[in-house]
Parts: C-alpha cells; sequence; structure tokens
C-alpha cells in the first residue's frame, strides 16, 4: 500500500536512516572484528578516518584515582573541617544497598551483566528513535561507555579535552567503545559498575552514591532504600534538571519513572512500586561545608593546611601538595583541642570586636611536647572587609599566615634572664635601676666579644617608682626596663639572641635584631612563636616546633605519614625552673597579674611595645602557653595605638599588657584550667642556681649533721656557730640566721648555733629599771631573734 505524499519522509531523512543504520552497522562490525572498519565507506565517515581515530588511541585508559573529600579531625577523631575539589567518599559495591544498584541497573542498563562493552540492542533502538525523532531522545550508552566518558571527563586537564569528552559525535562513541571494551577486557563487572557508582555526578555538589546518600538523605550508601535509591539513580541522567531540592516535583516524578521500570523488569512488584511512589520524597539534606571557612576552627585549619604544603613530602610542588590535601580523600589527625579552642574563641570575641581598630588574637602551645591546641582571632574568615573580615591569619608565622607580626615589647626580657641565669649571675643580686639611664651603646658586647659598633648613646626610661634597687625577682616582675638594659651590660647581646632563636623566635639579621635593645622586643613574632618560646621554660628547657599535625591516612585508612615531635633541650633545666621561679611572681597577689591567678600554678610576662600599638600577656602553666595579644590595626591594616580605641565597647585610655591583653588571656584560660593536669613547678636547685630565693628551713631542735645536710641541699652553705643557751637537747640546733622561714637566696652563709641543753635565762634587772630586761630568748634557745 502506497503512503499518502504527506505522510512520506523526504529524501534527506530516508538517506539519514540508511546513514544510521551503516554506522551501526560499522559499528557492530568493530565490536565482531575486533575494532577492524569491514565497510568501504559510512555516509558522512569515511571507513580510514575510522580506522586512523580508532587506532591512534591507546589500547587501553589508565584510570586515575578519583577525587575524594579529605577530613581534618580532632584527637578524637571528631570532623573540624572538610577540604575537597569535589564532594567524594568512595564506597565499594559491598557497601552500597542492593536497592540502590538494582535501581541503578534499571534505569541505565538492566542487561549491564549480560551484554559487553557495548549493549547492540540498546544502542540500535537509541540511534533509530534519535534518528527518527530528530534529537536525543534516548541514551544507548551502556554503564561501561558511561564509566568511561565519565572518567574521560574527570580526567581532562584543558577546556579542550573536556570538550573532546563530551562532544556529541559518532568519533566520541568510537572512543569511548575501545575504552570500554579493554575495560570490560581487564576489569570485572562488579569493577566497573563500583566506579560508576563513585564517579557519577549526583548534582548538587555531590560526586558519588556515598556523598549523594548523605547529602540528600543523611544517611550512607549501604543503608539507602527503595524510594531513595530510585531518587538517586533517577538524578545520573540530568543531575541539575531532576535535582530534588531545588525541582522536588520534577524529582518525584522521575523517582517514580525509575520505581515504575523496576516494577517492569520484575525486580520490585508493581504493587511495591505503587505503594513507594505514594511516599514523599522524605529528603532530609546534610551539607558538606567546604573549606577552612566553614571550620569549627578556620584559622587552625588554615595553620593546618599551609604548613602541609610546606611539607616537600607530600609532593613535588606546592600544586601537588594542595591537589593531594584537596582531592586524596586523605585523614588528616591534628592537635587542636576543640574544648581550648572554643574557649579561646568566646574570650577573643568578648575582648575584641570584628570591626574595632584591632587585632585580638591567643595562640596556645602544650609544653613538652609542641602540640598546638587553640588558635583563635578576633576577625573572622572572609571577604567582607566591612564586616572586619580577613583572610590574614595573625596567629601564626608569616610563611603560613601572610601576617608580618607584632612587636612582643618586654616579654622579650626573659631571653636576657634566662642567659644571666645561665651565666651564673644570682638572682639575688641587686642592681641600681633608675627611672632614667643613658648607656653608650658601644658598651654592649656582641657575638665574638666584640662590642656594639654604634656611637650613639641609649636613653632608656622606666616607670619605676620607689625603691630603685632591684634583683632579678623584682626587676622582673615590675618589667624595669633600666634594669634589664643594665643586666645585658653582663649578658652581652648575642647569648640572648642565640637563645632565643634557639627557642623557636623568628631572628634573621642580626644587625637589625641582635641591638641593645633587643631585650625590648624590637623583632616581630606571631602569638604562636612566642607561645612555643615560653612552653620551652614550662617544659623545663626543652623545645619543641610547634606541630599542628600529628598523621595523615590515605583515602584507604593506612598510615600516610606520621609528625613526631620536634625537641631538642636548648636550656639546663635548673635554668629554666629558676626562670619560671621569677616569672611566678607575675602571677601572685603582688604582680602585674594579680588579678588573673588560676586555681593551678601559673606564671608570666607582660609585653607592651613603643606608643601601645601592641601588648602581650604571654602566660603559662607547666602544661600550656597561652600567648594573648591584642594590637591597633585600622580597616587599612595599618598599625595605630591602643590607647584612646573602644574594644569591645570599652574605652582603653591606656593599653598595658596586663590589663588589657591579660584579661582575655584568663578568660579563656580560667575555663581551660578545669580539663589541664594538676601540676607544679619543679622549685629551682640553689645548688646549681645562684642567688635563688628559697625559703629557709626550720631546723630547729634537729640533730646537727642532719641540719646541715638539709640546708646545704636547699643550697645554702653552712657555717657552725658554736654553742648557745637553748631548751633544746644538748648539741641539737638552737637556731639558725638567717632564721627559719624567711627567704634566701641561694648560697648564702646560713650560721647554725647549737644548743648547750641550758635554757636561756634573762639577767636580773639592774637597779634603777622600772621592770624586767626581756631576754634574746623565749627558754628554747631563740636568741637574737632568730629561729
Amino acid at each position: 500500500m502506497t503512503l499518502p505524499p504527506e505522510e512520506r519522509l523526504p529524501a534527506s531523512r530516508v538517506a539519514s536512516h540508511l546513514g544510521v543504520m551503516a554506522v551501526v552497522a560499522a559499528v557492530m562490525g568493530v565490536v565482531v572484528a575486533g575494532l577492524a572498519i569491514p565497510f568501504a565507506g559510512v555516509l558522512g565517515i569515511a571507513s580510514k578516518d575510522i580506522s586512523r581515530t580508532v587506532e591512534s588511541l591507546p589500547a587501553e585508559l589508565r584510570t586515575e584515582p578519583l577525587a575524594q573529600q579529605t577530613k581534618l579531625v580532632d584527637p578524637n577523631g571528631q570532623t573540624i573541617a572538610t577540604l575537597y575539589d569535589e564532594n567524594r567518599i568512595n564506597v565499594p559495591l559491598s557497601q552500597i544497598s542492593r536497592p540502590m544498584v538494582k535501581s541503578i541497573l534499571a534505569i541505565e542498563d538492566y542487561r549491564f551483566y549480560q551484554h559487553g562493552a557495548l549493549d547492540l540492542k540498546g544502542t540500535l533502538r537509541a540511534l533509530i528513535t534519535n534518528q527518527s525523532t530528530g534529537g536525543v531522545v534516548q541514551g544507548g550508552s551502556s554503564i561501561t561507555q558511561q564509566m568511561v566518558k565519565m572518567t574521560l571527563l574527570n580526567q581532562a586537564k584543558t577546556a579542550k579535552e573536556r570538550k573532546a569528552a563530551t562532544a556529541d559525535t559518532y568519533a566520541r562513541k568510537l572512543t569511548e567503545l575501545r575504552y570500554a571494551i579493554a575495560f570490560e577486557q581487564h576489569y570485572s563487572k562488579d569493577w566497573i559498575l563500583e566506579r560508576y557508582l563513585n564517579i557519577a555526578y549526583f548534582g548538587d555538589g555531590a560526586y558519588g552514591v556515598q556523598a549523594a546518600a548523605r547529602h540528600y538523605f543523611g544517611t550512607n550508601a549501604k543503608d539507602l532504600t527503595w524510594e531513595q535509591g530510585a531518587t538517586l539513580a533517577g538524578l545520573v541522567k540530568n543531575p541539575t534538571g531532576y535535582d530534588p531540592l531545588r525541582n522536588p516535583d520534577r524529582g518525584l516524578q522521575r523517582r517514580n519513572v525509575v520505581l515504575d521500570r523496576l516494577a517492569q523488569l520484575h525486580v520490585i512488584s508493581q504493587h511495591k512500586a505503587d505503594k513507594y511512589k505514594r511516599q514523599p520524597l522524605g529528603l532530609h539534606p546534610v551539607p558538606t561545608p567546604n573549606g577552612c571557612i566553614n571550620s569549627s576552627a578556620p584559622f587552625f585549619c588554615d595553620y593546618v593546611v599551609n604548613y602541609l604544603e610546606h611539607d616537600p613530602s607530600l609532593g613535588k610542588s606546592v600544586a601537588a601538595r594542595r591537589k593531594l590535601i584537596y582531592t586524596g580523600g586523605l585523614t588528616i589527625h591534628t592537635t587542636i583541642d576543640p574544648r581550648f579552642q572554643r574557649a579561646a574563641d568566646e574570650s577573643v570575641h568578648h575582648h575584641v570586636f570584628a570591626k574595632d581598630q584591632a587585632i585580638g588574637a591567643l595562640a596556645m602551645v602544650e609544653p613538652g611536647t609542641g602540640d598546638v591546641k587553640a588558635l583563635s582571632q578576633s576577625r573572622p574568615m572572609g571577604r567582607d572587609a566591612a564586616a572586619g573580615q580577613t583572610f590574614l591569619n595573625y596567629t601564626v608565622p608569616q610563611q603560613y599566615g601572610d601576617s608580618a607580626g607584632f612587636q612582643p615589647g618586654s616579654t622579650f626580657k626573659a631571653f636576657v634572664l634566662a642567659s644571666a641565669i645561665q651565666q651564673g649571675y644570682p638572682l639575688s643580686q641587686r642592681m641600681y635601676a633608675p627611672m632614667e639611664e643613658k648607656i653608650p651603646m658601644s658598651e654592649y658586647r656582641v657575638c665574638g666579644g666584640k662590642h656594639f659598633t654604634s656611637t650613639d648613646t641609649w636613653d632608656v626610661h622606666s616607670s619605676t617608682i620607689g625603691n630603685l634597687s632591684m634583683n632579678a625577682y623584682t626587676g622582673t616582675q615590675e618589667s624595669v626596663n633600666t634594669y634589664f638594659a643594665k643586666l645585658e651590660l653582663q649578658t652581652g647581646l648575642c647569648e640572648p639572641y642565640q637563645l632565643a632563636k634557639k627557642m623557636g623566635i623568628p631572628l634573621h639579621d642580626k644587625a637589625r635584631e641582635m641591638v641593645p635593645s633587643f631585650t625590648l622586643g624590637v623583632s616581630s613574632v606571631s602569638p604562636l612563636e612566642l607561645a612555643d618560646a615560653y612552653a620551652t621554660f614550662a617544659a623545663r628547657g626543652l623545645h619543641c616546633d610547634p606541630r599542628p599535625v600529628v598523621s595523615i591516612d590515605d583515602s584507604d585508612g593506612h598510615e600516610l605519614k606520621t609528625y613526631p615531635q620536634q625537641c631538642q633541650q636548648v636550656i639546663a633545666a635548673p635554668v629554666a625552673d629558676a626562670v619560671n621561679d621569677v616569672l611566678r611572681g607575675v602571677q601572685s597577689p603582688t604582680g602585674f597579674g594579680a588579678n588573673l591567678i588560676l586555681n593551678q600554678e601559673s606564671a608570666a610576662k607582660t609585653g607592651t611595645n613603643d606608643n601601645n600599638m601592641s601588648v602581650w600577656y604571654m602566660g603559662y602553666t607547666p602544661n600550656l602557653a597561652a600567648a594573648s595579644m591584642i594590637a591597633g590595626a585600622n580597616r587599612l591594616g595599618h598599625w595605630v595605638t591602643l590607647n584612646g580605641q573602644l574594644l569591645a565597647g570599652a574605652y582603653v585610655p591606656t593599653a598595658h599588657g596586663s590589663t588589657t591583653a591579660g584579661p582575655m588571656w584568663y578568660d579563656a584560660m580560667r575555663v581551660i584550667q578545669q580539663w589541664l593536669p594538676d601540676a607544679t613547678f619543679t622549685p629551682p636547685n640553689g645548688n646549681e642556681v645562684n642567688g635563688v630565693l628559697t625559703t629557709m628551713p626550720d631546723v630547729g631542735g634537729l640533730p646537727y649533721d642532719q641540719a646541715a645536710s638539709q640546708l646545704k641541699q636547699a643550697g645554702f652553705t653552712v657555717v657552725d656557730g658554736g654553742y648557745r643557751d637553748s631548751g633544746y637537747p644538748k648539741d641539737t640546733v638552737a637556731y639558725t640566721d638567717p632564721q627559719g622561714g624567711s627567704q634566701v637566696a641561694s648560697g648564702t652563709a646560713v650560721t647554725i648555733y647549737r644548743s648547750d641543753g641550758t635554757p636561756y635565762v634573762p639577767p636580773k634587772p639592774s637597779g634603777g629599771n622600772n621592770g624586767p630586761t626581756s631576754g634574746p630568748g623565749n627558754g628554747h634557745g631563740h636568741g637574737h631573734g632568730n629561729h
């Protein structure tokens, strides 16, 4: 029967159909003949061109590891940040639910386990259907071919390669087919399906079935139900168009298509399919924050990333290391303590607001390990400068955070103090320290015993009031500039400079930094570097490099690298003990930190630079060193004085370390101290450190030899003062001079007076006296008012 003219296909469409059939025949010939092209020519495609295209391809496609999300975790394994270029978590096929697997097979390639690389029936059906309708209505690619396409697109490095991977051409189809055949020859069907489910894009930033299960339903791939599996399976064809979050109606319709297909293939009954179709989508979206900006500890996270990007063992270049971090599916085990971080954040944000013309920062380091426990700053991470946001990390060294640091003021005096103690300078020795001292700079010694080259005179000022005679205790606790300027004359400049460098202070320019004013903190440091240096004192002279990372696991959970503690003894333990003993005075009822005393032993040093542009409170316990810093900075990033500023809404007439930075330190530490193990500083040994102030033991009534031994162990020398009247038994100690219980410098000569066993009897009053004369003792030989 002849069709009417209006129903006949035009000649061009007939020719096109014939061309399609020829291509299909060619493709089938390729498969059957092992990629040999059996036809002399196909409409629009020369066989030699196809042959050249196919034969120019490698025999197989090398697959690169799929990009996966990396996690930063705390010591308890809790995630503090997620980093990724593609939000993906690879899972084995055994960890993907059967409903999910059967749903993807039903809608994408139900004969996957029956055919080879090419589903000839599906390809023929799709080609004819698409050609007859003039568009792409059906997809004929097998799951293996789709996986090849996804792999080529995933591994494309250039725009040209990405365009070739998605071009709607027969050449691309043949390319995919060749690679698909190779995959089918070298890998199992399960391997191919597993990679397909892990590489596929499911929309809204979710790559792979595990990330999709977490993102849309808050569950794992192994627990996906029929409804959930059908929803996800339907997304692969058009992740954007069927996105159930943005297009719930289309997402629901597509899910139901998949359910009907499952029933049509008798995977589930039509009754069950209808039951599932009546259910809502049941979405429980779980966002997967990406990057440090979304971390609970953004600037600690930023420090970790920069720290690892500087590790050459993770790649030949910074770009290669960054790629590993953001695509490697790593688990990075960090040193952060989230409790400390929260306490630090709360205190910093309470004392300095984001839009204040100042920056507040806290850095916390564990002595003896170098573990970085918390990093916090007042300006949040972000691009909105008007809201006070920044990407500069003010808490860490410049190479890790791009901030050049801040002048630390008098906190550097501790390095001069430690050098003096190391050189045997007695802590009890007094020095005249007036309010002003003019010292020729040429009197200072640098390395090699040479004198500092300068004809200038250093005019040093102090706010000393009252007693101008200072020892190491009072000079340090009152932070007297003139005392330390003169102490540097004793120590020289070389040893304090070298010691600070060994303790982690970044010093690189001797001409600019090894100067008389070194003791006043002329070199800029970050809060982390200063906390690390003072942690050395707390650890009895053991310096450990700051460590934010303990180890890294690869995507399979195997340990990729460890970061052991890097520690070295840089100060003799007795010297560090003596420094701690001196600095404990700051954290005392009479020190600058009188209002900042913790429940356990602590020590501190204040710091204020010229014009009060930055103030510091460097406080520490035996098990945590915390540097608190507030610096004036306007919105243009220029340093300004803190005097007259508003900090957290409060007017600051004059900024100081103890009154401005100190409360920020205290408000964090008073919370944290509940989690710190009880510990005390080791008292300095008077036998090894000169002039340590030590409480004199009360040895009254002890045998002479026992008393002498006890006093010598405490660092004193002993002098036998002979016998005195005393109620103590004969040959025991009647009393000592200095008396027991008093604060005495180590090395002091203590005179022991022995008891003659006869209680002291005061002489009778002579004539003319109106009453008895009090004697020097109390019947137990406590003559001269001493014990």
